[in-house]
């Protein structure tokens, strides 16, 4: 029989552990068998941590060979992760300046996966949409909740697609260089359309009550009919409810101020956008591990803190994304859902007991330690 060594036995795991766990490495004979580079896929693991990882698995499995990095026998704290962030940074940069010289002057092309800025204004000069939390607060326009949602930061585009933009930005785009900054007005009819007479109803206020579990109305109220429409309450008159479906922004002109500030060319960047897109996190689309089979299948493995969020309508949405932008590279969506099985808890004898072993180990310990100094 083979035994297999838990992963809290190796040096300096912490909170690391379950990210590991989740990727499949679940024991120190795996953990000391994995790969570097993949380890550095995992979310918060650089390569400095991951070389440590797989050095001190491999140490206490007692397998000879070279030390990956100095001081592998050490705790890997936060302060390592802090650097792999910080050298991370520059790298990154690096690379998108290398990009912008391969890139620079040439004209993108349909089906392009881009990164767009923009700052989109109403008539009035009303900035309404912005790419950064930095411009978001200067406009007066910052949310807190917005911008955990990832809210404020470039839009993910498949250029010539429909479903990422307007109309008018969708064609403005064809045009358009990458890093190359323009200014543009898009007509009501290319944005969010004319306003539409025949998308203002109006109720009596019993019947407004009925549909709205017995409660009055009220100006500026947001409200969803039978039909999935929303639309807001803009004017209660003469015992009528007014209520206009049309978008808050139907019938104006908008100005934007457009910049194409990077192309996605990598297959896991791609499926982190689209999961962005809909709706996850940045910090956490990291946590959902990918897996891309030879057969066009993909699987994604739902983390732990998202299994008891009804993911229903997202899931649908993602793997209907991907099948179509991506259908040359994937054709079916699996996600997968593991729900580890709970200890049992002690009885209060085996809690005991446990304790008691516990104790006379440590003590045979101190007692072997002290025999050894005496010699």
């Amino acid at each position: 029989m083979v035994l297999t060594m838990n992963l809290e036995e190796v040096k300096g795991l912490g909170k690391k552990q379950e990210v590991l766990i989740e990727a499949g490495i679940d024991s120190v004979e795996k953990l000391a068998n994995a790969n570097v580079d993949e380890l550095t896929q995992l979310k918060g693991i650089g390569k400095a941590t991951a070389e440590k990882f797989v050095s001190n698995a491999k140490d206490l499995l007692g397998i000879s060979g070279d030390k990956i990095s100095e001081g592998s026998q050490g705790e890997v704290d936060e302060s390592s992760e802090v650097e792999d962030e910080e050298k991370r940074k520059p790298e990154e940069a690096e690379e998108l300046e290398e990009k912008k010289k391969k890139l620079a002057g040439k004209k993108i092309e349909e089906g392009d996966f881009v990164l767009l800025k923009m700052t989109a204004r109403t008539q009035k000069g009303k900035i309404f949409r912005v790419s950064s939390e930095e411009d978001a607060k200067k406009a007066g326009i910052y949310e807190e909740e917005k911008a955990k949602q990832g809210y404020y930061t470039p839009e993910f585009v498949i250029v010539g697609k429909p479903g990422f933009l307007n109309e008018g930005l969708t064609e403005t785009l064809k045009d358009m260089n990458f890093f190359e900054k323009k200014s543009v007005r898009i007509p009501s009819t290319k944005a969010f359309g004319k306003r539409d007479p025949q998308k203002i109803e109006r109720i009596g206020i019993a019947k407004f009550r009925k549909l709205n579990d017995g409660k009055n109305p009220e100006y500026g109220q947001d409200f969803t009919n039978k039909k999935g429409q929303r639309g807001v309450i803009t004017n209660i008159l003469q015992g009528k409810v007014i209520i206009d479906y049309n978008h808050p922004l139907a019938g104006q002109s908008i100005d934007y101020n457009l910049e194409i500030v990077d192309k996605i060319d990598e297959f896991s960047e791609k499926i982190e956008y689209f999961m962005i897109s809909k709706g996850i996190p940045k910090e956490n689309s990291a946590e959902f591990i990918i897996n891309h089979a030879k057969d066009k299948t993909l699987e994604i493995t739902i983390p732990k803190m998202f299994l008891f969020q009804n993911l229903t309508y997202l899931k649908f949405g993602l793997a209907m994304d991907l099948q179509t932008h991506m259908s040359d590279e994937i054709e079916d969506v699996k996600f997968i859902e593991i729900y580890e099985k709970m200890p049992i808890p002690q009885t209060p004898a085996e809690s005991v007991m446990q304790k008691v072993e516990e104790y006379n180990k440590e003590h045979d310990h101190e007692h072997d330690h002290e025999s050894e100094e005496s010699k």
